[in-house]
């Protein structure tokens, strides 16, 4: 980068400890108007791309509907938008994670302190006695689910029982990556509010809120123009050498189906071997390749073509999570994924 270099852990706040959204304001809309309304639905899915602020919308609506558990009162029926004052009491313990009417279902470490793949059937069990406590507080009770995409399958079908005989006074906020791919039953009893790629101004303030850094660095733009929308694409592009990285993974990819063995363990070097951002870097540029091979031409013609990528994606990703829980070496997966990659596209 021709710019200052963010050091690669970068400093980034947890979406319950970011107040400020950006870019989404009919999303907003809808979950404000539907809780004043009287009739909010039990459940909703929120989808869209990684990084665009899913997470700190569903954390700022559970927020405003804590501190605000009379949907008539006069501050409701006044509000413009979902946000809450700072010294708001109820405010600062969901920010906190402390808050006694918010449950937060999302992958966790195991007692090895080995960070799990997906959301374990006990962690979502967690449900049932959250909404059945009468004890700890009263009227409105949230639960987000970040991400549900990661749910197993029996930990899919323990949120289902609860989402079929939701409570009173419940509301499921339910973030998604790729909605499409939800269980069809799970979507079923879900208010859809789908989410849209950030502008690059709009990415370079969220950025630069959830990192102090200034709006008018030149890395903190470089970083924004490539992100394609994604706050965690930027940051992830701030974090080191991650645009060289890109570039060097799409050279590659373009070369497809031939591969040059040197440039692998090139970029298996450059991954090192236990650089969070470089790996995620790396899959984010297979996965922007990959749907754009997906999205290209007929998709009839080519239906076996697509049918063998798309069980590749399936298989890189359960990859990937290996490498990065169990902390294994990067460069085996470059070998595997271009491998894997090159006998999908003959």
């Amino acid at each position: 980068m021709s710019a200052r270099k963010v050091e690669q852990e970068i400093a980034v706040r947890h979406p319950r400890e970011t107040s400020a959204l950006f870019g989404h304001r009919e999303a907003e809309a809808a979950l404000l108007n539907a809780y004043r309304s009287g009739r909010i639905a039990h459940a909703w899915l929120v989808g869209g791309p990684q990084g665009i602020g899913k997470a700190t919308l569903a954390y700022r609506m559970a927020r405003f509907v804590l501190a605000n558990r009379d949907a008539n009162a006069p501050a409701v029926r006044a509000a413009e938008s979902l946000s809450v004052h700072p010294d708001d009491h109820a405010g600062r313990l969901v920010t906190t994670g402390a808050h006694g009417g918010l449950l937060t279902l999302e992958r966790s470490a195991n007692d090895k302190g080995v960070m799990r793949t997906v959301i374990t059937v006990d962690e979502t069990r967690e449900t049932i006695s959250f909404f059945g406590s009468t004890a700890a507080v009263e009227g409105w009770r949230v639960c987000i689910v970040d991400t549900v995409d990661e749910l197993n399958p029996n930990a899919a079908n323990a949120l289902l029982k609860i989402l079929e005989e939701p409570p009173q006074q419940s509301l499921f906020l339910l973030i998604s990556h790729a909605p499409a791919r939800v269980l069809a039953t799970i979507k079923s009893r879900c208010r859809r509010l789908s989410l849209r790629a950030l502008s690059t101004e709009n990415v370079v303030r969220a950025a630069a809120e959830a990192t102090g850094t200034d709006v008018t660095d030149p890395a903190l733009q470089e970083a924004a123009e490539s992100s394609e929308g994604s706050v965690s694409r930027a940051l992830a592009l701030l974090g080191g050498d991650s645009l060289q990285l890109q570039t060097r993974t799409a050279a590659l990819l373009a070369s497809l189906p031939s591969v040059n063995p040197a440039e692998l363990h090139a970029l298996g070097d450059a991954l090192g071997t236990s650089d969070r951002v470089a790996l995620a870097s790396f899959l984010d540029s297979i996965e922007r390749w990959m749907a754009e091979r997906l999205r290209a031409g007929d998709a009839n013609a080519n239906l076996p073509r697509l049918a063998r990528l798309a069980e590749v994606w399936e298989k890189i990703v359960r990859a990937a999570r290996d490498t990065e829980s169990y902390n294994l070496e990067r460069k085996p997966l470059v070998f595997s994924v271009f491998g894997m990659l090159a006998e999908a596209t003959r």
